[in-house]
């Protein structure tokens, strides 16, 4: 019992299961992360768990999933029987049986292709993809009631409002009642945090401008997203352009923008597995974390780093640079609107400059503006990372790929009540965004909830807690191997497949 005793105990493993690893030991909790008692000598007989070897090792007390284990037989994918392996500390998570009807998430399981052994809390629902059956866009869209694609002017003018004073009130309060002193550092901190967070609301309402779904009168939905884009430095046009190409390929591997993963053997995954190497596990996902948050948005604008390997190296604000042809990000009438946005952003960072030399100090400039750009950015990384990306969550390429798979790859994530008021529901109905981009933001919920009725074999919502969904995405969705029409995300190295004579 002593051996076990940093075990966890939990509840049989069933719909919604999903791992995490804490600080001492996995906790197992059907649909969430928990804490439970340590396990006794009992616990550990009754619930399966035996010593072989060294290891603990979770005993399934049945192959197949039933009406009584708490899963529903119309899915009998997500019924994994897992088993726990102690190394050094940690635990591997790898699939050992499944329910009927259904393969394992494993295509590959020779000694080259390492098994698939990560799980979120989707258990493996969006693998094997080939196997399912998609229906057309004009089947999934007839299924979302016709008045969520109705825009309406007015509020969206408010919504748009809303997130204005509240961004700009908390300035005004921070100007007026902080004294600007290495005292008041920590006062500082709080109030990027807090203006940074009201202002990711102003991009997410740019951002439906950007889409067509602000309103019908295209000449307020353009001035009002150049506006409140060019205020936080994003080029409205240029970045209009290059996200509806990511909606247009999501999670096409070669095609994609945005997060879209190295492929194994590649300069940039051999780069980030050396990394994990030398650095080790914890301190790797810290780096890459920190990395991905801090500096991912300006240099995906300026180098178009994640974005999809045929376009080259992008940039947001010259449309010559990159691919040209047919993958070029910005052909046609979009290389004069590249330079329209360029504008923009200059002159806010002529504002700023300005700004800072009538005050004689720099300083004002980085804490009341600079810091909350940054918490912004944060949050615009985060939730276009975690909205497209998961260990269990694949890409296609090729004619494996179509627009409704990309679309159904989009997981709903659990954000709360307040970032959903604060962010107008962009990270927990994304899955109806990527559907359709022009529904308004708040008809979104009521088109989400259309989908799961009439799709929740394909629906993908994770009820991971966001941090936790968050450290394991930067943990271990290295790179992607390609496993039968997949590819997948794995965190090893992968020999590679020498060319046919």
């Amino acid at each position: 019992a002593d051996r076990y005793a940093h075990l966890r105990r939990a509840a049989p493993v069933h719909q919604g299961t999903q791992h995490r690893r804490t600080m001492a030991a996995f906790v197992l909790s059907p649909g969430g992360l928990g804490l439970a008692k340590p396990l006794g000598a009992s616990d550990v007989k009754r619930s399966g768990l035996a010593r072989q070897r060294g290891a603990a090792v979770l005993r399934p007390r049945a192959a197949v999933c039933s009406v009584s284990s708490g899963v529903a037989t119309a899915a009998p994918h997500r019924c994994a029987v897992l088993s726990h392996t102690h190394r050094r500390g940690a635990f591997t998570v790898v699939p050992t049986a499944l329910g009927v009807a259904m393969p394992a998430p494993t295509v590959d399981t020779d000694g080259d292709v390492p098994v698939h052994k990560y799980f979120s809390g989707l258990n493996g629902m969006a693998l094997n993809a080939d196997q399912k059956v998609f229906p057309s866009m004009a089947e999934v869209l007839s299924k979302i009631p016709k008045h969520c694609f109705v825009k309406d002017t007015a509020k969206s003018l408010v919504y748009a409002a809303v997130s204005t004073v509240l961004t700009v009130g908390t300035g005004v309060l921070a100007y007026l009642f902080l004294p600007m002193t290495m005292a008041y550092l920590p006062a500082w901190l709080a109030y990027a945090v807090v203006a940074g967070t009201c202002s990711t609301g102003c991009w997410v309402v740019a951002h439906e401008c950007g889409h067509g779904a602000f309103s019908d009168n295209k000449t307020i939905q353009d001035t009002v997203g150049y506006i409140l884009h060019s205020l936080l430095l994003v080029p409205y046009y240029s970045w209009q352009r290059s996200h509806a190409v990511h909606h247009s390929r999501t999670n096409h591997v070669m095609e994609g923008e945005t997060h879209v993963p190295p492929r194994v053997n590649t300069p940039d995954s051999d780069g980030m597995f050396r990394m994990r190497e030398m650095l080790g596990e914890g301190p790797f996902t810290a780096l890459n974390l920190a990395g991905v948050f801090l500096l991912g948005w300006p240099v995906y604008l300026l180098t178009g780093a994640s974005g999809g390997p045929v376009r080259g190296a992008t940039n947001h604000f010259n449309p010559e640079a990159g691919a040209k042809g047919k993958h070029a990000l910005f052909p046609g009438k979009w290389r004069n609107k590249v330079w329209q946005s360029d504008v923009g952003c200059a002159a806010v960072v002529a504002a700023l400059a300005a700004w800072a030399v009538s005050v004689g100090s720099l300083w004002p400039v980085v804490a009341l503006y600079v810091g909350p750009y940054l918490v912004c950015n944060f949050w615009l990384v985060l939730y276009t990372w975690l909205q497209h990306t998961d260990v269990d969550v694949p890409h296609f390429e090729g004619d494996n790929w179509n627009m409704v798979k990309g679309a159904f790859m989009t997981i709903d994530r659990p954000y709360g009540k307040v970032l959903d008021f604060l962010h107008h529901n962009i990270g927990s109905s994304h899955v109806a965004h990527h559907i359709n981009h022009t529904i308004p933001h708040y008809h979104a919920k009521e088109a989400t909830e259309a989908l799961k009725a009439a799709y929740p074999e394909l629906y993908l919502f994770d009820p991971t807690p966001v941090a936790s969904a968050t450290w394991r995405v930067g943990t271990k969705c290295v790179a992607v191997v390609k496993r039968g029409n997949e590819w997948v995300f794995t965190d090893k190295r992968v020999p590679a497949v020498p060319a046919p004579a």
